[in-house]
């Protein structure tokens, strides 16, 4: 009798191992649908490191912008270490990826790890790469961008790809004007072209808070609301791009920068390597006992 093998039986598999869709498959297989013995035969059939592997947090890396015409991707692809993430074979694994995506344009991290390149199914190269380099490796995250031939992409990467940062301007076909606020974007950090994009969810929170701040510093209570207005326009200005004072000349906000260049920014995607993520903290007293019970 024949085990059926559901999706996600095998999603969880390689979620585990890190191998490809096709070899988690076989292995359960095999096996019946026993989830150790698959994990078990993979390791005896050569993805042994991947499937150690599979459970250390990956949160070093880098980030990487490819630009081709009007199209445009940046990505997050991370590791265990930064000492890896200098490695030559992990910078041909992220040019590949990256290339990989930019062709095919698939709209997720699930469609893009089930693309085909000239090495093969990328989830698999993924795990090949985790193999012999020798660390978790994983795709996080990417964005495709597009723009018209009036428009300028400004791709940017800061400390070695640590932080990536990719803008669309629109108007002028200048690079220049666009990789400077990029540059600005990876500085200050913003989290939006301009204010106008800011939700009424998070201006309602803000308000509430300053509220509670104005209040306990013991202010009265008919100017705390004048202060309040102030003090949330000061708020708005700090996370909207358009409104920070420009990194090159603070006499001029970014928009006003973008504008003397006959320009006007469209969007920006800001990544920096591991935000969000857990970090890896080593235990030497665990992996000396690891060692030792090898």
């Amino acid at each position: 009798m024949t085990v059926k093998i559901s999706a996600k039986l095998v999603k969880e598999l390689r979620d585990m191992t890190g191998v490809g869709m096709m070899d988690a498959k076989k292995a359960l297989v095999k096996v019946e649908g026993d989830m150790e013995k698959a994990v078990d035969f993979l390791r005896e059939n050569g993805l042994a490191k991947a499937a150690k592997k599979a459970d250390r947090i990956a949160s070093e890396g880098t980030t990487s912008v490819l630009v081709e015409g009007n199209t445009a991707v940046i990505v997050e692809i991370n590791a265990e270490t930064d000492f890896v993430a200098k490695n030559d074979k992990f910078q041909a694994l992220v040019a590949l990826i990256s290339k990989a995506i930019l062709d095919n344009k698939p709209a997720t991290v699930e469609e893009a790890l089930e693309v085909e390149t000239p090495e093969g199914k990328l989830s698999d190269v993924i795990a090949e790469a985790t193999t012999v380099i020798g660390e978790k490796i994983t795709l996080r995250r990417f964005e495709i961008i597009t723009k018209s031939d009036d428009d300028s992409f400004g791709a940017y990467l800061h400390m070695g790809g640590r932080i990536g940062v990719i803008t669309v301007v629109e108007g002028t076909t200048d690079e220049a004007v666009a990789k400077d606020v990029s540059m600005h974007i990876a500085a200050i950090n913003p989290k939006y072209v301009d204010r106008s994009q800011v939700s009424e969810e998070e201006l309602e929170h803000e308000k509430k808070v300053l509220t509670e701040q104005a209040l306990n510093e013991g202010k009265p209570a008919n100017i705390v609301e004048k202060m309040i207005k102030g003090r949330l326009n000061k708020f708005l200005a700090e996370i909207s791009l358009n409104d920070q004072p420009f990194v090159k000349n603070p006499d001029l906000t970014v928009e006003g920068f973008v504008s003397s260049n006959n320009g006007k920014v469209r969007e920006f995607y800001r990544y920096e390597v591991g935000e969000g993520l857990e970090k890896r903290v080593d235990n030497f007293a665990e992996e000396v006992m690891s060692q030792v019970n090898k």
